[in-house]
């Protein structure tokens, strides 16, 4: 029972992760910078892996895509592929999970399902490295960028999609470990008691036969050693 309840609660901290992960794709706010008028904000900088736009003090957004992939820089690229692979191993561990999990009736005997549970652990873990990765990379970008300071062109501050990646990440790191552990139990074969009485009867009727013999022995010889003198 210990060990069901461990294995839905990996599965919802898990899918929890998986759904922040998810989530900071479309979301806005990967960088922002603001522009200070006297009395309000002018403008509001702000970019995501797709493209970038400011907003003016009226609320209007224009925003400009980024025209060629190829174009980009390195590091966004890397960061579509990492957070894109996070994504889609979340979606295969979820399925793995399923399956592997005791209290569904699919995936076979408490041995396969063991494996299979182990295995979307193991894709959790890697789902989550993936998103803390690409998040830490462009957060990493962001700071260099803006503490140096031969860099003049526009600065940056670190948005809230990418404390919403690293959430996400930490989550399914933490729910993966929880499901690896959770299958500590079902490696143990059980061990069913026996009580083994005979040996011990056995053990200790053979010294009083040995016993028997012996006293017979000498009482036989000493009925000889009398019968000899006569």
């Amino acid at each position: 029972m210990a060990n069901m309840a461990s294995e839905i609660i990996a599965f919802l901290v898990s899918i929890s992760g998986w759904v922040l992960v998810s989530s900071t794709l479309p979301t806005d706010y990967w960088k922002v910078s603001t522009i200070d008028g006297t009395v309000i904000t002018t403008a509001t900088y702000w970019a995501n892996l797709w493209k970038t736009c400011v907003t003016d003090s009226t609320g209007v957004s224009n925003c400009k895509d980024f025209p060629s992939m190829l174009a980009l820089d390195g590091y966004i690229q890397a960061c579509r592929g990492l957070m894109i692979a996070a994504v889609s191993l979340g979606f295969f561990a979820t399925i793995f999970a399923l399956f592997g999990m005791k209290c569904t009736k699919v995936g076979g005997s408490d041995k396969a399902k063991a494996k299979i549970a182990f295995l979307a652990g193991t894709v959790f873990i890697v789902s989550g490295l993936c998103s803390m990765t690409g998040c830490s990379l462009y957060a990493n970008k962001i700071t260099t960028e803006f503490f140096d300071p031969l860099y003049v062109e526009q600065k940056y501050e670190l948005g809230a999609a990418l404390f919403i990646g690293w959430a996400g990440a930490s989550l399914c790191i933490i729910g993966g470990v929880i499901f690896c552990f959770s299958i500590s139990d079902n490696s143990k074969t059980p061990r069913m008691a026996y009580t083994y009485n005979g040996a011990t009867s056995v053990l200790s009727s053979r010294p009083k036969y040995q016993s028997g013999e012996d006293f017979k022995n000498t009482s036989s010889s000493k009925q000889f050693d009398k019968n000899a003198y006569v």
